[in-house]
Order: structure tokens, then C-alpha cells, then sequence
């Protein structure tokens, strides 16, 4: 089983050209859940992922570095949701999936698998479930880490973040 260290370098391994890329600076400041960030989220999210595969023993039937990637850029949709915008962002928890794979596919060169988990993460939300094992780690994984910030007492002691 991978420790904890060994699940970070593997994430950061697979993620690299993701972490590097100039629009994750946008993910840095917009918040997702409670007082936790969009980035830290995709962290965490690709970490648990990864964790899941590995105790689930899914080694031979998952592609890692789709699943890193897809679980880094499965909120890739690079604005603040919170922010008032007319109710541009009112159905966010429906849409956000594709307004992430639009943006992804503009600064990635994505693999099926990748297209398939960002685009469906949100199921049931959306009426489409994944088609692959990826894309179910990956909503299983946003949906445990998504609770967990939203109800984590320190969602109410927001840093200020720098714009």
C-alpha cells in the first residue's frame, strides 16, 4: 500500500505540465468549498483518487496518469462561482463539468479517458454516469473531499487570498 508521500509524488509526477500551466494561478485565488481553494481541492481530490485505486487494489485496470490528470483539471473551469454574475453561475453544480473540459481541452491535450471523467464528475447531477473506472474514482473522490470542506469547521476562517 502507498504511504501518503508516495500518493503526493505520483500526483505531482503525473500533474506536473498541470501544476506548471499559468491559468492554475486562477484556480490559487477563487475559493470552492468553505475556506478551501479550487487548487487545494484538485489536490486533494487527485490524492484520494490515488489513494482509492490503491486500496481498492485497481492497479491493472486504471490508467494513473489519466487519473491524476483528470482529477486536477475536473474543476478546471477557472472562475470564482461565488462571485455575483448576473445568475451566470446559478446552475454551477450542473454545468461546471463542461465549462471545466472546455477550458481543459483549450490548454491540454486530453486523452478519452480524461475528456470522459472531467465532463461527467458531477453525476448524478449530470444524467450521465462515467464510462470509465477513472471517472468514478474521480466523483467518488470530489464528492468525500467536497463534504468534507463544506462541513470542516474551518470554512469559516477564510485567509484573504491576494487577486
Amino acid at each position: 500500500m502507498l504511504t501518503r508521500v508516495q500518493i503526493q509524488r505520483l500526483v505531482y509526477q503525473h500533474g506536473r505540465e498541470v501544476f506548471e500551466h499559468e491559468h492554475m494561478d486562477i484556480e490559487r485565488r477563487c475559493y470552492q468549498h468553505g475556506a478551501v481553494t479550487t487548487f487545494a481541492h484538485s489536490i486533494r481530490v487527485a490524492c484520494l483518487a490515488v489513494w482509492m485505486a490503491d486500496r481498492l487494489r485497481l492497479w491493472y485496470r486504471v490508467d494513473l496518469h489519466s487519473l491524476v490528470r483528470s482529477a486536477l483539471l475536473h474543476d478546471y473551469f477557472l472562475y470564482d462561482w461565488h462571485d455575483w454574475d448576473n445568475g451566470e453561475h446559478r446552475l454551477h453544480g450542473f454545468t461546471h463539468g463542461q465549462a471545466a473540459l472546455r477550458n481543459a481541452v483549450r490548454d491540454f491535450d486530453l486523452n478519452h479517458i480524461e475528456r470522459d471523467s472531467i465532463a461527467k464528475h458531477m453525476f448524478p447531477m449530470t444524467p450521465v454516469p462515467p464510462k470509465y473506472i477513472e471517472g468514478y474514482l474521480v466523483t467518488m473522490a470530489d464528492k468525500i473531499s467536497a463534504t468534507r470542506e463544506t462541513f470542516s469547521r474551518d470554512r469559516f476562517h477564510k485567509p484573504l487570498l491576494r487577486k
